[in-house]
């Protein structure tokens, strides 16, 4: 008889893109490659929880895993919403929440579909939970003479070598990581009314200096070959109260259930990485040396092909496809930005918010008339509604971590 593995480590997965499946082999790959397959001492567990709306998939999209995928693999959990239905009446029949902790846990939005993932890895005993995107690739680009320079990661391995001794580690990401074009400052929009813009909405991890690195490479974001020489692991810092970690190339350490934290975002906003970073002052978090590729406009499909450019596009703000993404990003960051000075700055919560007003009234127009686009001018009336909901936000942000601290003891104490 075969002995059970001492490790099981989980992949997971919140998707909704039809090239899922591509990404997911290339992992899988990946991780025969690092020859953690060896031996019977570690498993390799997929957890993947769709959406059949986002992109108008079927379910086939993500179950119908090639058979060579599927044998380096010991268990597989697909999550669809008849699963989640399933879980959650379950979860009720035991008495462990109510139907307005299952909304909110389970509900809709990004915070939600990682949860699931969460409560399925914790259900079915898993280790380490190692939280992958449909849009980023185990690669690492870098530039010399103009060129772009490729490397391979080992993505799950790294995770692997310092994970046991931490309660989170999270990698590094290369490519298209910024929604921000490359901009040509006029009369119309200087740098300094940019500049004044990009503070206005971003957070302490998406600065004015990062963006405009970024700019300067025509949107691209390049890795640091220092890093990848020198494989150096360092902890996070801590950043006003918060120790900013991103939501992909994240390995969760779950031995420890109760260091483990959920993830929540307010309706309709994203920032789930930025509320699970709001939750790890006393955690101990590692930046580990291997880098993801995100392809953030899915032009780069190929590259799991292998097939490497030698230059990458930059990117500019001359098609309707880039203003739009950049502006929903725009949205994105305002919508979460009250809530998260809420928790971290409360004391000057008020004069923040009002700074943020004044430079939005100074700035919305040149942006506006810049991009050709109006509709950068609700950025403003967004700000004013998730202000206005602040409080309650707030408040379901903290019912979600007592929900998950319900979960979390009735699972650790539960069999598999």
């Amino acid at each position: 008889m075969e002995s059970s593995p001492d490790i099981r480590v989980g992949i997971g997965f919140a998707t909704g893109r039809r090239h899922f499946r591509q990404v997911l082999n290339t992992y899988v790959y990946n991780w025969k490659e690092s020859e953690l397959t060896e031996g019977n001492n570690v498993s390799l567990s997929l957890l993947v929880a769709y959406d059949l709306q986002y992109s108008n998939t079927r379910p086939a999209h993500y179950t119908n895993i090639k058979k060579d995928v599927l044998e380096l693999l010991s268990d597989v959990y697909f999550i669809g919403i008849p699963d989640i239905q399933r879980e959650i009446g379950y979860l009720l029949s035991e008495n462990v929440i109510d139907e307005r902790e299952a909304q909110l846990f389970f509900g809709t939005g990004y915070a939600a579909q990682r949860n699931v993932v969460l409560y399925m890895a914790m259900k079915n005993k898993i280790d380490y939970l190692l939280f992958l995107d449909d849009d980023e690739y185990p690669m690492a680009v870098t530039k010399a003479n103009s060129n772009a320079i490729w490397h391979g990661q080992q993505v799950l391995s790294t995770h692997l070598n310092s994970i046991m001794d931490a309660d989170i580690t999270n990698g590094h990401h290369c490519g298209y990581v910024s929604p921000v074009p490359y901009i040509e400052f006029n009369e119309i929009m200087s740098e300094t009314d940019f500049r004044m813009f990009i503070e206005a909405i971003s957070n302490d991890v998406i600065t004015w200096d990062s963006v405009r690195s970024v700019m300067n490479n025509g949107g691209i974001t390049y890795a640091d070959i220092d890093i990848l020489l020198n494989k150096v692991v360092e902890e996070v810092p801590e950043t006003k109260n918060t120790k900013f970690i991103t939501g992909a190339n994240l390995c969760i350490n779950l031995t420890r259930p109760e260091r483990v934290h959920p993830f929540y975002n307010p309706p309709g906003a994203r920032g789930e990485d930025a509320f699970l970073s709001t939750c790890l002052g006393e955690a101990k978090v590692l930046r580990v040396p291997c880098y993801a590729f995100h392809d953030g406009f899915s032009t780069y499909h190929h590259l799991m092909d292998g097939v490497l450019p030698i230059k990458l596009k930059y990117i500019t703000a001359d098609s309707d496809a880039v203003v739009d993404r950049f502006y929903k990003a725009c949205i994105g960051w305002i919508r979460y930005k009250p809530l998260l000075i809420y928790i971290t700055q409360r004391e000057n919560y008020d004069s923040e918010i009002g700074e943020i007003r004044e430079k939005l009234s100074a700035t919305l127009p040149k942006i506006s008339a810049y991009f050709g686009n109006n509709e950068f001018m609700k950025i403003s009336r967004e700000l004013e509604r998730y202000h206005k909901n602040v409080e309650r936000h707030y408040q379901q942000y903290l019912d979600t971590q007592q929900i998950w601290t319900k979960i979390g003891e009735f699972l650790n104490r539960t069999p598999s």
